[in-house]
C-alpha cells in the first residue's frame, strides 16, 4: 500500500505543503476554514506526519529551485544575476536546473526540484503556457515564472509585453504610410511569434487593414537565409521583423545577397536585444528588455508569495516596460 505523504494531503486540501504543515504544529495563523480542510484531508487518508513534515512550516529550506532552458543561456545570464543578488539580500539559496531540448522536459525537471524541498520555484521559459503547470500545481508550491503571463493557482509572472511593443512598432511604420511588413516565422519560440503576430495584426486592423505579412517557413526549411535568400527575389517589404539575432542576421544577408540595401530600401528589427545585434553590419535595431530586472523582481515577488499568509491578495502578473532602440537597421 501506497504511503500517504504531506503532499498527498497538501492536494486533497487544495492548501500548500507549509499549510500543512503549519495545522499539524499547531499554529494559529491559519484560519479556521482552511484548518478544518486540512484537518478533514488528514483523517480521510489516514496520514501519520513525520519528523520531517512537522518541522517543515519552522525548519525553512531558503532555497528556491530556478528552472532554465539550457538553449537560452545566451539571453539568462543577467536575469540569473538579478535573480541572485535580490535572493542574497532575503537570505535564500539558488538550486540551478536546466531543461535540455529533447533530452530532459519540464515535468521531470520539476519533480526532482520538488524532492529536494525547495521552498518555491522560479521558472524562466518563455515557451510555457498554463497547461504545462499541472505538476506544479499538484504540490501547491510557490511558482514565478519569468517571459510569459501565465493564469494559475499559485503563479505569479514577471514579463515584457511583446505583443504591445509590436503593435507600437508596426502602427508607427503604418502612420508612415509603410505598409508592406514581414514577420518572420520562429519556430524554436512558436509562444512569442504568436504574440508577435497579434501585436502586428491589432496595428493593421485598427487602421482598417488586413495583415498579410506572416512568413511562415516550409516545410523541410533549414534555416532562415536559406528561404529568405530566394524570397526577396520577387518580395520587398518596407520593415522586416525577427525574434532572435540569428534571425536578423539571415535577414540583412539575404538582403544584401539580393542588391536591397539596410536601411535605406528595407528597414529590419529584431526583437531581442543581445551583445550580437551591435557586432553585426549594420547594427540592428532592437527591443531592450530589462534582464536583470526580470530576475530581480521575480525574486522579489517569489519572497513575497513566501512571506503573506495565503489568504491574503497578491499581485498575479507584473508588467516590466521596454525600450526600443534604433541602430543602423532602421533611418530613425
Amino acid at each position: 500500500m501506497k504511503r500517504v505523504t504531506i503532499y498527498d494531503v497538501a492536494r486533497e486540501a487544495n492548501v500548500s505543503l507549509a499549510t500543512v504543515s503549519r495545522v499539524i504544529n499547531g499554529s494559529n495563523v491559519v484560519k479556521a476554514p482552511t484548518r478544518e480542510r486540512v484537518e478533514n484531508a488528514v483523517e480521510k487518508l489516514g496520514y501519520k506526519p513525520n519528523a520531517i513534515a512537522q518541522g517543515l512550516a519552522l525548519q525553512k529550506t531558503t532555497t528556491i529551485g530556478l528552472v532554465v532552458p539550457e538553449a537560452s543561456f545566451t539571453y539568462t545570464g543577467q536575469i540569473i544575476n538579478g535573480l541572485i543578488d535580490v535572493a542574497k539580500i532575503y537570505n535564500y539559496n539558488i538550486m540551478l536546473h536546466t531543461i535540455t531540448e529533447g533530452i530532459t522536459d519540464l515535468n521531470s525537471v520539476v519533480e526532482d526540484i520538488i524532492k529536494s524541498h525547495v521552498d518555491g520555484v522560479v521558472i524562466f521559459d518563455d515557451k510555457l503556457r498554463a497547461n504545462d503547470m499541472a505538476t506544479l500545481n499538484r504540490y501547491n508550491i510557490p511558482v514565478v515564472v519569468i517571459g510569459n503571463k501565465i493564469e494559475a493557482k499559485d503563479v505569479c509572472s514577471v514579463y515584457v509585453n511583446i505583443e504591445k511593443a509590436i503593435y507600437e512598432l508596426v502602427m508607427k511604420y503604418l502612420e508612415e504610410g509603410k505598409d508592406k511588413i514581414a514577420i518572420l516565422e520562429d519556430r524554436k519560440n512558436p509562444q512569442q511569434y504568436q504574440y508577435i503576430l497579434k501585436g502586428a495584426k491589432k496595428a493593421y486592423e485598427s487602421k482598417g487593414k488586413e495583415f498579410k505579412g506572416q512568413l511562415n517557413l516550409p516545410t523541410g526549411t533549414r534555416t532562415s537565409y536559406g528561404f529568405l535568400k530566394d524570397w526577396l527575389k520577387t518580395h520587398r517589404y518596407d520593415l522586416m521583423v525577427g525574434y532572435r539575432d540569428s534571425q536578423a542576421m539571415a535577414i540583412i544577408n539575404a538582403a544584401r545577397e539580393n542588391d536591397i540595401s539596410v536601411p535605406e530600401e528595407m528597414e529590419v528589427v529584431c526583437v531581442l536585444d543581445t551583445k550580437y545585434n551591435t557586432i553585426m553590419r549594420p547594427q540592428v535595431s532592437s527591443f531592450s528588455i530589462p534582464s536583470y530586472d526580470l530576475g530581480a523582481v521575480s525574486m522579489r515577488m517569489m519572497t513575497k508569495m513566501l512571506q503573506k499568509d495565503e489568504n491574503e491578495d497578491r499581485e498575479d502578473s507584473i508588467e516590466l516596460s521596454y525600450l526600443f532602440t534604433s541602430r543602423q537597421s532602421t533611418k530613425e
